[in-house]
């Protein structure tokens, strides 16, 4: 195989949690609500992945994990968020802190007898099965998006000006939780694809800062279905350098590889690589005016 490929297909399978975490977020922005939690999410899903795969001798069941530690962490998100109208950045760091603080204390506790985590093995290149419907879902979320469809009108509604979008008769507080949902579910995804695809295992801090290069994916995407694809794709590639740049002949130090992708992040959020605008309503708190 040559490095070029294998540099490929190893930004594809890296890309695949990205794309899976920015999809929901990218949704969540689109409404309104910023989501800094996404780490978090992704966090708590890899460890509650890995958890119930364990338990059960199934991948499949730690899917289902996963997916149900995802909701409850987004539900806690959304209560602070919509409900509280608790300040944005605030609550997803905090967010963060407990998952990281949570999930390592809880893998002292269930991991420390070695216990094994069977995963899922790929069936197309490097994509797992749960790879393969990790790009369905996502596949499906940018339809969804699509302004040619009453929810992604809706969605962008709500993300625009809400008290204008709640004048009309839409339900922007349950528009809000339900985006915060679905990233809950889309990122606790793709922690399990780190969990139970890549590594067959947890350890500290699985995620290492992937859920953050997922929100600034959305922002170098500017807030587009397609942009944001193809930077957790340039993202992707970058983190899979790590591994090929011998191959490719590159001999640079190994603490430039590792921080390339945020570098790269720090760039492409920095306006260096075009203007953008946020939605005219990310992080501000809907306040239901008297009718």
């Amino acid at each position: 195989m040559s490095a070029f490929v294998e540099l490929a297909e190893g930004g594809v399978r890296l890309a695949v949690p990205l794309l899976l975490a920015s999809a929901g977020e990218l949704v969540s922005e689109r409404a309104g609500v910023l989501n800094l939690s996404v780490e978090g999410m992704m966090l708590t899903g890899a460890f509650a992945g890995a958890v119930g795969a364990s338990m059960t001798g199934s991948p499949w069941a730690g899917v289902g994990f996963a997916l149900a530690a995802g909701l409850l962490a987004a539900l806690l998100q959304a209560v602070l968020s919509v409900t509280l109208r608790a300040d944005q950045i605030v609550t997803g760091i905090a967010a963060n802190a407990l998952a990281l603080g949570g999930t390592t204390y809880g893998a002292r506790l269930f991991f420390t007898d070695g216990r094994s985590v069977p995963g899922f093995e790929p069936v197309l290149g490097p994509l797992t099965v749960l790879g393969c419907a990790g790009l369905a879902v996502v596949a499906a979320i940018g339809l969804l998006l699509s302004r040619r469809t009453g929810y992604g009108l809706a969605v962008d509604a709500a993300g625009a000006d809400a008290v204008a979008a709640d004048r009309t008769g839409l339900p922007v507080a349950a528009i809000r939780y339900g985006v915060v949902l679905l990233t809950g579910l889309t990122s606790a995804l793709a922690g399990a694809q780190l969990a139970l695809a890549e590594v067959h295992a947890f350890t500290d801090n699985l995620t290492a800062g992937v859920g953050y290069l997922a929100v600034v994916a959305v922002i170098a995407g500017r807030w587009r279905a397609w942009p944001t694809a193809l930077a957790c794709l340039f993202f992707g590639i970058a983190q899979a350098l790590q591994f090929t740049a011998p191959l490719l002949g590159l001999h640079l130090p190994t603490a430039v590889l590792v921080m390339s992708p945020y570098l790269i992040a720090l760039v492409a959020v920095s306006g260096l690589v075009g203007s953008s605008r946020a939605p005219a309503g990310l992080t501000v708190p809907f306040h239901r005016e008297s009718r």
